[in-house]
């Protein structure tokens, strides 16, 4: 018989899998606070809902079978067609604008690697109904309370740009076939220069007009800062930008200003190479980058104008970002701020001898009942053992029963950090700590 899990699979052990639920937990509270709610879908659609979005090549990384009723369905590989179906469905009773957010399992048939598996967990933030940068500025604030809410702050920044300007960029410099541009710019952190070069030459760039387009990306560095934006523009359009390009510029010129206004211009650059490699995107588009190591992507996200009504919905503007939870758990452990695993018990209930067991179960549901996370021994192990089991699950205290010097119908209260004790009625110790 087959033991372990299936390559690009992982099992969630105690107390990782605590951990894993304390990081979503506090991601969905986050999300609660900017007054995004929760939509939950299914996680088997018709594969017909992908091919509406991403065409036929969606295939190769999609779970797709038929079922008992021959038809054929996928895993879910995104949550943005469920999200774009429930809202057509929904769309005349909808007040605008929309915020939703979900916590989905994802499914992708793809190379397993650090950072990515087959399986995995995504949360999205998305907003419909908003028409201007009022939007972006919403989810990347979001996503910033978010991320610093499990414990990333300082290890984090957002690169932006807009696909209007990307767009422009190309045309100025000679490209006649943008996708291909796209795919050579999305890769221009990535390849070594010689195989960036030679993706722009297949774009159309001839071989001097793509080293001028490489030492504009130079110029940017990691990233151009709100301070040194105005320059940067500038310098953009004496190179002889269309209208639409502009246009663009300036929407990330006044994108820019909401995010500093929120306190976020320590921790947001523009970044001419940012396209992201999706086609829906339509105007504004942006990644999260570990500030250390490699860079490495923490989540993307952007404007997709046109999504609902692809599945013939109302014309409805429209944006969003999705977190993978291996890349989140990436930029934790580099950073060492990964949870310990499940948060730790407030009480611990000890008695002197088993034949007090049936007590401390009784104490144990009054602290439940009040909310304290409480437990007991149930193998009617030695007070030292359950002194240390106690000690093990990093409980505050341990309320203990039965000791002769404790006054009748009083239990003993010990603080597990510091040893010190004290006696208390029984009746308060079952109330909340």
């Amino acid at each position: 018989m087959p033991t372990g899990a299936l390559r690009g699979f992982r099992d969630y052990l105690p107390p990782e899998a605590g951990a894993r639920s304390e990081i979503l937990r506090r991601m969905r509270a986050a999300a609660r606070r900017a007054g995004y709610v929760e939509l939950e879908t299914p996680s088997v659609e018709s594969f017909e809902l992908y091919q509406v979005k991403s065409g036929e090549g969606i295939a190769a990384q999609t779970w797709l079978f038929r079922d008992k009723g021959d038809r054929a369905v996928a895993l879910v590989s995104e949550t943005t067609p469920s999200l774009a179906r429930v809202f057509v469905e929904r769309g005349k009773s909808e007040p605008l604008p929309v915020k939703w957010f979900t916590v989905s399992k994802i499914w992708r048939y793809e190379e397993p690697q650090a950072g990515r598996t087959r399986e995995f967990t995504q949360f999205n933030l998305d907003i419909l109904g908003v028409p201007g940068v009022a939007a972006e500025a919403d989810l990347l604030t979001t996503a910033a309370l978010v991320l610093d809410e499990v414990g990333a702050e300082g290890l984090y920044a957002f690169r932006i740009s807009d696909r209007a300007v990307a767009e422009g960029i190309g045309r100025l410099f000679g490209a006649n076939d943008m996708g291909r541009f796209f795919r050579a710019v999305d890769g221009y952190r990535k390849n070594p220069p010689a195989q960036f070069e030679g993706e722009l030459a297949a774009a159309g760039l001839s071989a001097e007009r793509a080293a001028e387009l490489g030492d504009l990306f130079a110029s940017a560095g990691e990233g151009v800062a709100p301070g040194e934006l105005d320059a940067f523009f500038a310098d953009l359009g004496r190179r002889g930008l269309d209208p639409a390009a502009q246009e663009g510029l300036g929407r990330l010129q006044s994108l820019f200003g909401l995010l500093g206004k929120a306190g976020l211009g320590d921790r947001i650059v523009f970044d001419p190479t940012i396209v992201r490699g999706i086609a829906y995107y339509t105007s504004t588009v942006f990644e999260a980058y570990s500030r250390s190591g490699d860079g490495r992507s923490v989540f993307g996200g952007g404007r997709y104008d046109h999504l609902i009504e692809l599945f013939e919905g109302p014309s409805t503007p429209a944006a969003g970002l999705a977190i993978g939870d291996q890349t989140l758990e990436l930029l934790l452990r580099s950073g060492g701020r990964w949870p310990d695993g499940e948060p730790p018990l407030d009480t611990y209930v000890v008695v002197v001898n088993a034949s007090l067991a049936s007590e401390a179960l009784a104490l144990v549901q009054e602290l439940r009942r009040s909310g304290v996370s409480a437990d007991c021994d149930l193998l009617a192990r030695s007070m030292s053992r359950q002194l240390k089991e106690a000690a093990r699950r990093r409980c505050r205290r341990a309320l203990i029963l039965g000791l002769k010097e404790a006054k009748p119908g009083a239990v003993v209260e010990r603080d597990l950090a510091s040893g010190a004790q004290r006696e208390l009625p029984r009746a308060e110790a079952g109330r909340r700590a």
